[in-house]
C-alpha cells in the first residue's frame, strides 16, 4: 500500500473528507468524490465511511484505492 501524508494549514482544525479526495488528485470533481464516498471505496482509520462531510483532524488515517493518507499538523 502506497503512502503519504496531508498536513493541514496553520489555522485550520479539519479538513472534510470530500476536499481532501479533490486535494490529493483522488477524485476529478466534487461529485466524483461524492459517489466514492456513497460506494463505500473509502475507509478512516480502518472503517468504511459513508459520511461525505466527515471532519478529518490530525491522526486520522484514510485509505482509498491502495493509498493510505495521515493528516497531520
Amino acid at each position: 500500500m502506497e503512502s503519504t501524508s496531508f498536513v493541514l494549514k496553520d489555522q485550520s482544525e479539519f479538513i472534510e473528507l470530500l476536499k481532501l479526495l479533490k486535494i490529493q488528485g483522488l477524485a476529478q470533481t466534487g461529485g466524483h468524490a461524492k459517489i466514492m464516498v456513497e460506494e463505500g471505496l473509502i475507509r478512516v482509520n480502518g472503517e468504511q465511511e459513508f459520511r461525505k462531510r466527515r471532519k478529518l483532524r490530525p491522526g486520522d488515517q484514510v485509505e482509498v484505492e491502495g493509498i493510505l493518507i495521515e493528516i497531520k499538523r
